[in-house]
């Protein structure tokens, strides 16, 4: 008879399909929002979204404060400012709208807002002694899942590496997943975004601290994301497929959230914060050289995946060049060297990867040799 470990499963409530985000003005009356502060970026404003979202705050009676100083791989500062802006303007509620970025800076924002400081000193796991505001999320990519996981990511712009905060504290109130709002993608940021939930669904699935109920959600993820990528870099405004990618980024996320990352992860953090590299390219980059490191320690798993990508019983070097293929597939070419990595720089980004808490849940331990080693290897 099987026996499982007790393992907890957290997530908000969410909304999933065409015409969620309409929604945001319901729960913002919900949350007897008067003022809400609305966190975004350059690009959700040109693409019109964010209009859309005030006009139906506005119409429902709920005044708004527009934050939309947000940077891909979100500062310190700006989560700074934010919080600054947000005590000013007196607000109320927070609703974010953009990707990863934008709703992890707006976690931030809300930490920071509750319990002062600064938002670097809630690195780590379970630091924040009061929850913020209340959250609402509404996410315009595909593959963060940020919108309803605990993790919030943010840039230390002084040591030049990404801090991890993790803590139910941080999931959102509410997360609209509306589908249609990822039509605006450029194909890069689609293939980027699509690898990022490749690699949390992956990572969640082989971690320490998976379950079955993760396990269900990694799966889904990854048959949706082999059968859909390609596809909707292909064609951007086919709709189906975006649906499926974004029903992927919610399964992955639903899966990493509960069940952590891996050395993927923890070595895209120190990275992406070094180069302010996609934070999806980091882990495409790195993907395929880790699961041939991680191989030998949880092969019965990687097995299962290697049947999703149709190389049933392949070992480390068939499933690695089937990652390596989709991420060429989706236009990742090259590797770290071409993005200014060396190997000098191996020296700096390997002690903050060593120390990142998704490092905890790999399924091989990997030493400071071992990371070095790995980044060698993907450039």
């Amino acid at each position: 008879m099987a026996r499982y470990e007790m393992r907890k499963f957290v997530a908000p409530e969410f909304i999933f399909g065409i015409g969620a985000r309409h929604r945001a003005a319901f729960y913002a009356q919900n949350m007897q929002a008067r003022r809400a502060f609305v966190v975004t970026d350059p690009g959700i404003v040109a693409a019109g979204w964010l209009d859309e979202l005030t006009e139906n705050l506005h119409e429902s009676g709920v005044e708004t404060v527009v934050f939309d100083a947000v940077t891909p791989n979100p500062k310190d500062h700006e989560v700074m400012a934010g919080a600054q802006r947000y005590r000013d303007e007196g607000c109320d509620v927070i609703v974010a709208i953009g990707g990863g970025s934008v709703i992890d800076c707006a976690k931030g924002i809300g930490i920071v807002s509750a319990n002062g400081g600064h938002i670097l000193d809630y690195e780590g796991v379970d630091r924040i002694p009061r929850p913020g505001p209340p959250l609402i999320c509404i996410p315009t990519t595909a593959g963060t899942a940020a919108d309803i996981s605990q993790f919030a990511i943010i840039n230390n712009t002084d040591r030049h590496y990404k801090i991890a905060i993790i803590s139910k504290s941080v999931v959102p109130d509410v997360a609209l997943v509306d589908p249609e709002t990822t039509t605006t993608m450029p194909p890069y940021l689609t293939a980027c975004t699509g690898l990022d939930a490749l690699t949390h669904a992956i990572e969640a699935y082989v971690s320490t601290a998976s379950s079955p109920v993760v396990d269900v959600h990694a799966l889904a993820a990854i048959r949706l994301i082999h059968a859909n990528l390609a596809s909707v870099i292909d064609t951007p405004q086919h709709i189906e497929g975006r649906e499926n990618m974004a029903l992927a980024s919610l399964q992955a996320g639903l899966a990493f959230s509960n069940a952590s990352l891996g050395a993927v992860h923890a070595m895209a953090h120190s990275l992406g914060g070094y180069l302010d590299l996609p934070h999806g390219e980091s882990n495409a980059l790195l993907l395929d050289h880790v699961i041939r490191f991680n191989f030998s320690a949880a092969s019965e798993r990687y097995q299962h995946i290697a049947g999703i990508f149709g190389v049933p019983g392949g070992d480390e070097r068939a499933l690695g060049a089937a990652i390596a293929a989709l991420r060429q597939r989706c236009g990742i070419a090259d590797g770290l060297a071409a993005r200014g990595v060396t190997r000098g720089t191996i020296d700096e980004l390997a002690p903050h990867a060593e120390r990142d808490a998704c490092l905890f849940t790999n399924p091989r331990r990997a030493s400071l040799a071992d990371i070095k080693t790995i980044y060698a290897e993907a450039l």
